[in-house]
This record gives structure tokens, sequence and C-alpha cells, in this order.
């Protein structure tokens, strides 16, 4: 073979050669880019209500429930925690899939619409009449390692409105210890849920101890 003939015959593989290798580096970035992406952080909600609520005869009374205030230290996704007094500190992986505030309030609806003592629970927005509305704050939502066991701390101030004049005809703030079985964020949900359905009853309860 002329030494013209081997120079072609070897650019030719060398054309081959570089194009399966863009071919690769096009697949390779292909299944980059539709591939998953993996995602360490944990989500976790407050989904639970409680199972036994006081039951009374059905009224022919609307209660608005208003969106839930919250201090603005747990108004986060952002997971707190606390390992020392006077200081919160927020998980890295893990977090709620939405503020507790947003996440409480239509599991509070909820509960009061399952005593059946209301015509209608409401929440906003909703601009018709109302007998009463409730007005609710949560002032700690946080695991406290701080203790022995750890614990999670849920607090939350309850005020009950006359729907006419805005006067408060009562107010209390629940708070409620739930003991965590480990120390870790996963324990700390669990006892979050717990904690939620306890302060839910109450706030239930509450209502209605107020009502005619």
């Amino acid at each position: 073979m002329s030494e013209n003939g081997s120079a072609s015959t070897l650019s030719q593989a060398q054309t081959i050669c570089r194009l399966l290798l863009a071919i690769a580096v096009m697949f390779t970035a292909g299944c980059t880019l539709f591939s998953p992406v993996e995602n360490d952080m944990r989500v976790a909600v407050i989904d639970k209500i409680p199972v036994e609520l006081p039951q009374q005869q059905r009224h022919s009374a609307t209660l608005l429930v208003l969106p839930t205030a919250i201090n603005p230290v747990y108004d986060t996704i952002r997971m707190a925690y606390q390992t020392q007094p006077h200081q919160i500190d927020y998980f890295s992986r893990h977090q709620w899939g939405a503020t507790p505030a947003q996440m409480l309030l239509p599991l509070l609806a909820q509960t009061l619409e399952n005593t059946h003592y209301f015509k209608a629970v409401t929440t906003p927005p909703y601009f018709g009449p109302y007998n009463y509305g409730l007005r609710t704050e949560i002032l700690e939502f946080i695991q406290d390692f701080t203790a022995t066991p750890a614990r999670f701390h849920l607090s939350l101030r309850i005020q009950l409105m006359d729907g006419t004049s805005n006067r408060i005809i009562a107010s209390r703030v629940i708070t409620v210890r739930e003991p965590m079985i480990q120390v870790t964020p996963v324990a700390g949900v669990a006892a979050a849920n717990d904690a939620s359905a306890n302060v839910l009853q109450q706030a239930a309860q509450f209502v209605l101890e107020q009502m005619p």
C-alpha cells in the first residue's frame, strides 16, 4: 500500500474515533441531564388529628378560624431544635413541608368540624357572616434536646371572639411537652405530630366549653 493510502486510512480511523468519542460525550451528558437529582433533604409534615373528640348537638352557628399567627423564629420550613438554653438551631437535612402555621390551620379547622357542633367551620378567604371567630398563635414549635428525655415543645395561644363585636369571649394558652423516643429529627417529627393532636384536642374542648 502506498504512503498516501496509509495516511488516508489513518485519517479515516481518527475521524471515526473522534465521532465515537463525541457521541459518547453527548450520551453521558444526556444521561446526566435527565437523571433524577439526588437530594439528601428529608421533608416531614404535621398531619395527625385527635381521634377522640367531645361531641355535642349541632347548632346553627358558623365559626371562622383565622390564619394562625406564629413566633417569627418558627415561621419557616426549617426544622428548629435546641441543645442549649436560649439558643435555637436548624437541621441542615430535615425540614417541614410547610411552615408550622400553614400545617396547623387546616388541622385545627378539621378538628373543630369533627366535633359536629357548628353548622360550618370556615377559613379565609371567607366574606360571609359568622357567629364566632378563633384566633391562634404558635408560641413554641421546637425539638428540645436540653431535657432528658428529649421533648417536643408546642405552645398555642387561643382566643375565641364574638363574630359581631370582635369582643374576646375567652383566651387560653395550651402547652404540651411531648417526650421523644430518640434524640433524632425523625423522632422529633413523630413527637410533633403527637403534640399537635394533643393541642388540637384541648383546643376543641376549650372552644366547646365556651358555647351556649
